[in-house]
């Protein structure tokens, strides 16, 4: 009797241990799983081979080849010696490109995208961009580098091309906003003076606005709350950029 009860104590023990065993497999298979798809989703994000379709000043003088080669790019987005360069794209809404790539393939790091009720050749005085918050800085998680002062006054220039030529990018403010405020969010039909002031008064950091200058804004979600964003604003230049 006090052998079976022995044998019987050793078997639920091996069947503990077989348990446990088993649970810390499947745990490490997830980790190295969550791990894995974090990497692959972060080199989606930083397709290298979107850079062949990167517009060029010398590009921008031969009319026949247009700057644009994607099909439904709006334009291209770069902010110097920052990790933001990247096509933007435009869908017949807004959820087109949240989860598909500028080639038109489903990933989850989606596009950066310009809002579908925006002119797609940037011509509206106010227009709205918007972007995943990745990590490792992908896509537009790089915004929060923006709310640092230090960091804002730093990487201020860049550019955007059109298929109507590349134009100088001067950011100018970074705001805190809610994404269901139509005052910011839906930037149909809306003016500089429209959204000055909501820029003004929600900013964490803001520079001279130059009158005449349109006006575009780079969105992503961060912040406190699932509707938090952040935003950061900057002018277009009236003409294309020529080369010196």
């Amino acid at each position: 009797m006090k052998k079976t009860g022995e044998r019987i104590i050793r078997a639920v023990d091996g069947l503990i241990n077989l348990l446990v065993g088993l649970v810390c497999v499947v745990v490490l298979f997830v980790s190295c799983y969550s791990l894995w798809d974090n990497y692959r989703m972060h080199q989606q994000a930083n397709d290298p081979s979107l850079l062949i379709y990167k517009p060029t000043l010398e590009a921008q003088g031969q009319e026949e080849a247009g700057l644009l080669a994607l099909e439904n790019q709006a334009a291209w987005l770069c902010i110097d010696g920052t990790y933001i360069d990247y096509p933007v794209m435009q869908g017949e809404d807004n959820f087109v490109y949240l989860n598909k790539d500028p080639y038109g393939e489903y990933r989850l790091s989606g596009s950066i995208f310009l809002d579908y009720r925006n002119a797609r050749d940037l011509s509206d005085p106010f227009s709205m961009i918007y972007g995943h918050h990745m990590d490792h800085y992908s896509m537009f998680g790089s915004l929060d580098l923006f709310a640092v002062e230090v960091y804002f006054d730093n990487h201020q220039t860049g550019w955007m091309a059109t298929e109507n030529g590349m134009y100088q990018l001067d950011l100018f403010a970074v705001a805190w906003g809610e994404g269901d405020d139509w005052t910011i969010f839906n930037p149909q039909g809306k003016t500089a003076e429209d959204v000055l002031p909501y820029i003004q008064e929600h900013a964490a950091i803001y520079r001279e606005y130059q009158p005449g200058r349109r006006i575009v804004a780079l969105s992503t979600c961060a912040g406190e709350t699932a509707n938090s964003r952040l935003i950061v604003f900057g002018m277009l230049g009236n003409e294309p950029m020529t080369m010196e």
